[in-house]
């Protein structure tokens, strides 16, 4: 039986990767959407001949995140073996700031929802222990003053990677990778992009599936936990008043 990957935002953009990359390395994939969504059509190719079963869950509510583990290995038959907290809120709010409402909504998807799933699958880990690697973002050392609401949280999921570390050693390790811009949106403009690769220390962003080998060696790194790699083409080396999308125009 292979092992169980919860990947959590996995059916399209870099979850997706992170999914692809995980059944290459042989695990069965647990795929997440918060709503009801169809996977990029290059990933159900990927999957082809790999257990994988996609699940529905609101990380927003409560209900939803504490019953997905349960779902998960209910399915799978088997506890799981890695979770990867990809999935995210991200509100793109500018340098004036977030309304508590807006804060709070930031909290709970990516802290509180990645907190609780950690402690589900630690709970329900097998006699071989389990992994979990968080999902952070390059700016949690250098924080822009754009989307202050979305670079809280993901500090504080910084700061629970190392906890839960500590809390849930010896049978679960917990890290977290922290990529930068990855995957442009339609925000970016083409000539942009060349701007801002010149402005990384190494003249170049991380691809996907750069980001999804490093989940993968975090996954399989048996004496390593409370780490976070950065794979960011060094972007956290510097400091960005503004968020990229700002950049370079």
């Amino acid at each position: 039986m292979p092992p169980l990957a919860l990947v959590t935002g996995s059916c399209r953009r870099l979850g997706a990767h992170i999914a692809a990359r995980l059944a290459t390395a042989g695990y069965g994939i647990a795929l997440h959407s918060g709503h009801e969504a169809v996977l990029e059509r290059w990933l159900a190719d990927r999957l082809v001949g790999v257990p994988h079963q996609l699940f529905i869950a609101d990380l927003a509510e409560e209900s939803a995140v504490t019953d997905l583990p349960a779902r998960v290995t209910a399915h799978f038959g088997q506890p799981i073996t890695l979770l990867v907290n990809n999935a995210s809120r991200f509100a793109a709010l500018d340098a004036d700031g977030a309304a508590f409402a807006e804060v709070m909504a930031h909290v709970g998807v990516n802290l509180a929802a990645p907190y609780a799933l950690a402690l589900a699958v630690a709970q329900g880990a097998g006699a071989g222990g389990a992994a979990v690697v968080n999902i952070l973002d390059q700016r949690i050392l250098n924080p822009p003053i754009d989307q202050q609401a979305y670079t809280l949280s993901k500090q504080a999921l910084g700061e629970a990677t190392r906890t839960l570390a500590r809390a849930l050693a010896p049978h679960v390790r917990v890290n977290a990778v922290a990529p930068g811009l990855v995957i442009p949106t339609d925000d970016y403009a083409p000539e942009q992009m060349e701007g801002l690769f010149a402005m990384m220390p190494l003249a170049r962003l991380a691809t996907p599936d750069e980001v999804a080998d490093a989940v993968a060696w975090l996954a399989a790194a048996g004496a390593v936990t409370g780490q976070t790699i950065f794979v960011d083409g060094g972007a956290h080396l510097e400091s960005f008043r503004r968020d990229f999308v700002h950049l370079a125009r």
